[in-house]
């Protein structure tokens, strides 16, 4: 039995981060685990580590912007089964979405991890959700996005996800 399975699923924090303009800061990620995919800042939360303080701290170290999380707005619970090596690459994730803002609403990210991520975009959120929830889905976003939206982000959610002061 692997380790994974031995001590069950980790802890992954996802920052949702708009613009001026209501789009959301995206990137496609590169590596193994949903190689080629859309997703927001994020990454793991270490051992004793505060769920807000983790998802700032990845936002800062994955795109340079530096933000406040503000609340949580989605959780979801992700199972990477499918790979060439599943004995090396079985991945199963908590995931908690956190709605951040920018502290200088002028700072625009950047590719600060370059053997992670292709480079930041602002895209509208709502233009991501058609994707992740088309029959292509699957192939053009990463996995706990694609749960967010299938899962349990609604409607009234998805509106409240704004710009704060």
């Amino acid at each position: 039995m692997s380790v994974l399975r031995e001590f069950g699923p980790r802890v992954a924090v996802i920052a949702i981060i708009q613009d001026d303009e209501g789009r959301v800061c995206t990137g496609r990620r590169i590596g193994p685990l949903g190689g080629g995919t859309l997703t927001f800042p994020g990454g793991h939360v270490e051992f004793g580590e505060d769920i807000f303080t983790c998802v700032e701290r990845e936002t800062l170290e994955e795109s340079g912007l530096v933000v406040k999380a503000v609340r949580v707005v989605g959780v979801t619970n992700d199972f990477f089964p499918e790979n060439d090596r599943p004995e090396q690459l079985w991945k199963h994730y908590i995931t908690i979405f956190a709605e951040c803002v920018r502290v200088n609403p002028n700072q625009q990210p950047e590719r600060m991890e370059p053997n992670k991520c292709e480079g930041w975009e602002w895209i509208k959120l709502e233009d991501i959700k058609a994707l992740a929830l088309s029959d292509e889905g699957t192939k053009h976003v990463f996995l706990p996005v694609i749960n967010l939206f299938r899962e349990n982000f609604t409607a009234e959610i998805a509106s409240s996800v704004s710009k704060l002061p």
